[in-house]
């Protein structure tokens, strides 16, 4: 199979450790689950300190479910809390390798959010966006890495 040229003159992508997710919402409250399940060490971040402290507590229920109907130990629900983070400041994003954005799914919020977004994250951090209607081509426009 042929190398695609553009494709070869990209930077390699970095080994992934962090992962930073913004909204904790539904979708950002179970992709920082799911990280942080996978062993990753997560930052949540969310402009509501409440909406974060919730989070937690849902991310917290939702594993010990799992404890009680055996499908997940006890020490790896604690652990998995324990990689996760959470906080209102884009300064935590400084040392992700992969940054999720999973706010609300209104084009400009989600444009200003990745525009900041590019001030704190290392420049070969992978920067992905959750949406279902909005176009990554607009959307990358939004930053200096489309």
């Amino acid at each position: 199979m042929p190398i695609d040229q553009d494709a070869a003159n990209l930077p390699p992508i970095p080994e992934i450790r962090r992962i930073g997710v913004i909204g904790a919402g539904q979708m950002g409250t179970g992709i920082a689950e799911v990280a942080a399940l996978a062993g990753f060490e997560v930052r949540l971040l969310d402009i509501s300190q409440e909406q974060l402290d919730r989070a937690l507590e849902r991310i917290d229920a939702h594993l010990r479910r799992r404890v009680d109907k055996g499908t997940l130990a006890d020490g790896e629900r604690e652990a998995a809390l324990a990689r996760i983070r959470t906080g209102t400041d884009y300064e935590s994003f400084r040392d992700c390798q992969l940054v999720i954005e999973a706010a609300t799914e209104d084009e400009a919020i989600k444009r200003d959010i990745l525009k900041t977004l590019i001030g704190y994250v290392p420049e070969d951090a992978l920067i992905a966006t959750n949406t279902s209607s909005i176009s990554i081509t607009r959307l990358g426009s939004a930053t200096n890495r489309p």
